[in-house]
């Protein structure tokens, strides 16, 4: 294969010549354009028989992906390519030696006309590689949900119709319609027609229904079942009322993730069970008993579970339990899959978090993906005895340029402990210039590898702050309930949390007061708006991009022509009378904003921007606003133009207007050294 480093000069036009210069100069940032491309090659597989290694490939700027085959022996040899245009490959799996199942999107619509209404339209394609045959069928808001690995030529997947969709369900129980495809004609047959008390369910390799969860309307409860395979009887596991707060920290999380081999009918389940910390648990279904505590930590969250690498052959098989601190760590229950991984990590350069993303059905031949601060995505191939890098997601990054990630602790003002990262840049010298990123959510497990956003910023000499204050994912119970209680936390005690992380690091001697930003999108959006009418003022400017500006209004948005229910239900009820409203704070605001939004988005529409904009024209307040034309909510939907035109806005703020109300401006601490 093509030196993929010369191969996206030659796709994308970019100049190489000069790069080793800026690294060697050590204070010049790569172009913004760099960062704005999409991955160049991602989801790189071998097939179950090992005779293909397929990728997908973005060519040119503005390319959608390539789907590209390769014969694993020869990968010289020109590939079997497929083109989906004018639709948008979004993601393809190997579901058989001969055969790849592929989902697909185009753009039908510039307008959306209420929350989470798509303007994106769905299809699914089986392609045949052997005889390079491509079908596409309808499909609404399609998804791979298991590839019947003990099953040829058949898959299931599942859809979402509008008609079933409920905003205010937490997605994971929002009902979904299932199917058994079949490979060679596409022909489909209804399998579990989804329901509210029956919304998602689980299957295993055989394609028997497992396991499933439900919203119980009657009783508004939160139901979790299992079922044995040959029966049609689904047995209760687990019922939580929504009007029970330790609900809230549970529902997010899965609860069945798979086969206990050891035990003989049970299964294994995350659960808190009456900890603050969540556990991995042998469980009886049929006893509701917790029979055994497999593992369990003081400091964090278990965040799930590790699957065998050889999926073909052991379909079923958990290898490990995984948490999440500075980075993903495992506890191997499979010692050999234990020592493949440590194999990995030590040759592969800047290895950070290595998972092996395909092998074949004889175990002989294997992909594994690295990602981490210093590396944005690069694939290796174990074929034939032989070890070797064979893609890149982004080749223009020279590695050892990319900024480091450090993982920190520090208390609030309350005392209480929290931690974040930091992402320092390697331009200038402390106390740097600095942008605190509140990550979105927020009731997520922000998980810091490969940071686009940070990395970007760090590279233009800003030390970036990923606080995971009260109310993230995976530091117990507690830690996130403090969000919900109370009348909400949003803008209070959250937003405090955010403050003290800046102030500790000023008082470690890593930020600059006097040049120091916040920017956020989504929940981090609302964050910055909120810290923009902040008084005492920590910040010199804020950046919100997707920004919730009235919970009043999004909860309008949101159950307009639904009845609210479950998590939605609690949102209204926490959000709009307890969350501080930024629309309502704007006459306090002192310090230029910067507002970005997707035009159509669909988590927080545009008419947030819009609302908060008038509010601030009103009171006379300054800002600039950029609209994104054509972008949703998500990171999937921000195209090359979109990338670009977000990070020039943000680095030109940064340096130009960022204090201009309040003294002290940001500028690049090149300039300032």
């Amino acid at each position: 294969m093509m030196n993929p480093l010369k191969k996206l000069a030659a796709l994308t036009g970019f100049i190489l010549i000069g790069l080793s210069q800026i690294a060697a100069a050590d204070v010049e940032p790569y172009p913004l354009d760099y960062f704005a491309l999409r991955a160049v090659e991602n989801n790189v597989t071998v097939s179950p028989g090992g005779k293909y290694l397929a990728l997908l490939r973005i060519i040119g700027k503005q390319g959608n992906p390539i789907l590209h085959i390769y014969d694993i022996n020869d990968l010289d040899k020109d590939p079997f390519v497929v083109n989906s245009d004018p639709m948008e490959i979004t993601s393809y799996y190997w579901a058989d030696d001969e055969y790849i199942v592929m989902t697909m999107r185009q753009r039908v619509r510039d307008l959306v006309k209420g929350q989470e209404e798509t303007v994106y339209s769905s299809r699914i394609a089986i392609l045949d590689v052997a005889n390079e045959e491509f079908d596409d069928f309808d499909a609404v808001r399609p998804a791979v949900v298991n590839l019947m690995r003990n099953v040829p030529g058949k898959i299931i997947i599942s859809e979402q119709p509008t008609e079933a969709r409920d905003l205010q369900l937490e997605a994971a129980f929002r009902p979904r319609q299932y199917y058994i495809m079949n490979l060679e004609n596409g022909a489909k047959q209804l399998l579990i027609k989804g329901k509210w008390s029956l919304s998602q369910v689980e299957f295993d390799a055989d394609g028997n229904p497992r396991a499933a969860r439900g919203f119980d309307r009657g009783e508004r409860d939160y139901t979790w079942y299992y079922r044995d395979p040959g029966s049609n009887d689904w047995i209760e596991m687990k019922r939580v009322s929504e009007d029970n707060t330790d609900m809230l920290a549970a529902s997010f999380y899965p609860f069945f993730v798979g086969f206990d081999d050891a035990v003989p009918g049970n299964i294994l389940v995350m659960d808190f069970n009456g900890d603050d910390k969540r556990g991995l648990w042998s469980y009886n279904p049929k006893t509701q008993t917790y029979d055994e505590l497999l593992y369990r930590r003081s400091d964090v969250d278990v965040y799930g579970v590790r699957m065998h690498s050889n999926r073909w052959t052991y379909p079923d098989r958990v290898a490990a339990v995984s948490y999440f601190k500075d980075n993903f760590h495992s506890e191997y229950f499979d010692e050999i899959e234990g020592a493949t991984y440590h194999q990995l990590e030590q040759l592969i350069p800047y290895a950070h978090y290595v998972s092996i993303t395909s092998r074949s059905r004889d175990g002989n031949s294997l992909v594994a993906y690295n990602t981490g601060p210093q590396d944005p995505g690069t694939y290796y191939l174990l074929h034939n005895g032989e070890f070797k890098e064979i893609a890149s997601a982004y080749p223009l990054f020279d590695k050892e340029d990319l900024a480091e990630v450090e993982y920190f602790n520090y208390k609030a003002r309350d005392g209480y402990k929290l931690a974040g990262f930091i992402t320092i840049p390697k331009i200038g010298k402390p106390p740097y210039p600095t942008v605190i990123m509140p990550h979105g959510g927020p009731h997520v497990l922000e998980v810091v590898l490969y940071h686009e956003w940070a990395q970007m910023l760090a590279n233009n000499g800003y030390l970036v702050i990923q606080p995971q204050f009260r109310m993230s994912m995976g530091y117990g119970m507690q830690h996130n309930l403090v969000g919900w209680v109370n009348g909400s936390e949003a803008g209070r005690m959250m937003q405090d949390d955010k403050d003290d992380a800046v102030i500790h690091l000023i008082e470690e001697g890593m930020v600059d007061p006097d040049r120091v930003a916040m920017y956020g999108w989504s929940y981090g959006g609302y964050a910055a708006l909120i810290a923009a009418s902040r008084t005492p003022q920590l910040y010199q400017c804020t950046i919100a991009g997707a920004a919730v500006s009235s919970y009043i209004q999004s909860a309008i948005d949101g159950t307009r022509g639904f009845e609210p229910s479950g998590i939605g239900k609690i949102w209204i009820d926490v959000y709009e009378r307890g969350a501080v409203q930024p629309v309502e704070e704007v006459d306090k605001v002192n310090v230029p904003i910067l507002l970005i939004h997707g035009s159509v988005d669909s988590r927080v529409m545009p008419n947030q921007a819009k609302l908060y904009r008038k509010a601030l024209d009103k009171a006379g307040k300054y800002y600039k606003y950029v609209e994104l034309d054509g972008a949703d909510h998500f990171s999937n939907t921000l195209f090359y133009d979109h990338q670009k035109l977000l990070f020039e806005s943000i680095i030109d703020f940064l340096a130009t207007e960022c204090g201009t109300m309040s003294g002290g401006a940001l500028q690049a601490s090149a300039e300032s050294d």
